[in-house]
């Protein structure tokens, strides 16, 4: 699919949403682990909830996504709440972040397993990668369906082995599917000091 194509089809998701972005739940959850103080990037940000709660922390944000239509909602909620958040439209597959750039970076419903590698370089030591997306084992419909954009069993252990396990969770249909977090994993990996 071309990226113009991916590009298009986001943008009009994105001019059809309605009601307030919701911050991911890894990071709503363990938003009392990030610094007081440094670099964020939120990437494949979407309409940006997990930028401006990373901004109302204190942090300085960057949130890259190919949507245009997202890019621009989100520098507008910014720009309203005074937040420092810088947004770009940009294309994380030709232009990762560059190493040791970022003391966090948030993850959240992108899954693209060729970029592990520079997301643990991205990071500084001692720096905080936040990661959820949706899980193959699912108990419900909810999500995609492509097997492209799903993790497999403790797919996200393997990808950011060179991290520090913080926060992991997966629970897949064991005991009652009724009740806790269905189809998403969801994982916090810090790179080790002095790397």
């Amino acid at each position: 699919m071309s990226i113009k194509h991916e590009q298009k089809k986001w943008n009009n998701r994105y001019a059809a949403a309605e009601g307030k972005p919701r911050v991911a739940q890894v990071l709503r959850e363990n938003s009392h682990l990030l610094p007081a103080s440094g670099d964020a990037l939120d990437l494949a940000c979407g309409l940006g909830a997990n930028a401006l709660l990373l901004a109302q922390a204190g942090l300085a944000v960057q949130a890259w996504d190919l949507s245009s239509v997202a890019i621009d909602a989100l520098r507008s909620h910014a720009v309203a709440e005074c937040l420092p958040v810088q947004a770009a439209v940009r294309n994380v597959d030709e232009q990762p972040p560059i190493p040791a750039s970022f003391d966090v970076i948030v993850v959240s419903y992108f899954l693209q397993r060729a970029l592990a590698p520079a997301l643990c370089a991205a990071l500084r030591p001692g720096g905080l990668l936040f990661y959820q997306t949706f899980v193959k084992d699912k108990v419900s419909q909810k999500g995609p369906t492509n097997p492209d954009f799903l993790l497999a069993e403790n797919e996200l252990l393997t990808m950011f082995a060179p991290l520090r396990l913080r926060v992991y969770h997966e629970a897949g249909a064991l005991g009652d599917i009724t009740q806790g977090l269905r189809n998403e994993a969801l994982y916090i990996g810090q790179k080790a000091e002095g790397r």
